[in-house]
């Protein structure tokens, strides 16, 4: 999306970085979390009307700080010795 470049590139840092340490290092777990839109105050200073506008018609369909937060607890409570490489939280259709 236009004027998303820098927002999607920190988005992908923080997933390479994660990955490249689980990969260095044995002694330390490491999980991604990719949540789709999540109510919050990101944006809220956004002064481009159409974009928005845009965050605002997404923001109508999005997951819970809590849903999110439930995701990190899921992994960060598995055994030892199992790494939850990664998580992906969406909405379910029925959400939507």
């Amino acid at each position: 999306m236009p004027s998303a470049a820098v927002y999607c590139a920190t988005k992908y840092a923080v997933w390479a970085i994660t990955e490249g340490l689980r990969q260095e290092h044995d002694d330390i777990r490491t999980t991604i979390i990719s949540p789709g839109v999540v109510a919050t105050e990101l944006g809220n200073d956004i002064t481009d009307s159409d974009i928005a506008s845009a965050l605002s018609t997404w923001r109508q369909k999005s997951l819970t700080p809590y849903a999110i937060a439930r995701a990190i607890r899921y992994a960060v409570e598995q055994p030892e010795g199992v790494d939850v490489n990664e998580v992906i939280v969406r909405l379910t259709a029925a959400g939507m």
